[in-house]
């Protein structure tokens, strides 16, 4: 997938959320991910934080930490 439509989906989920109440927006973007993102967008997504996370929202960079990024054979 190219990273300009991974940034805008990833950021479209995080606003979604964003707008829900709650402390835990980081963690519901992170189970949307886990429950709907392949392994191949979820380990790009993942190096593309790693490299800084250029143009992604704060809310994606937070649940970064609760997504399962599989290990590249997986996938």
């Amino acid at each position: 997938m190219s990273p300009d439509k991974m940034i805008t989906m990833a950021n479209q989920i995080a606003t979604f959320f964003d707008s829900q109440p709650g402390p835990d927006q980081a963690a519901r973007v992170a189970d949307h991910i886990n429950d709907f993102w392949e392994p191949r967008m979820r380990r790009q997504l993942a190096v593309h934080c790693a490299e800084g996370g250029t143009g992604l929202s704060p809310l994606v960079m937070d649940a970064m930490k609760d997504i399962r990024v599989p290990d590249e054979g997986a996938v």
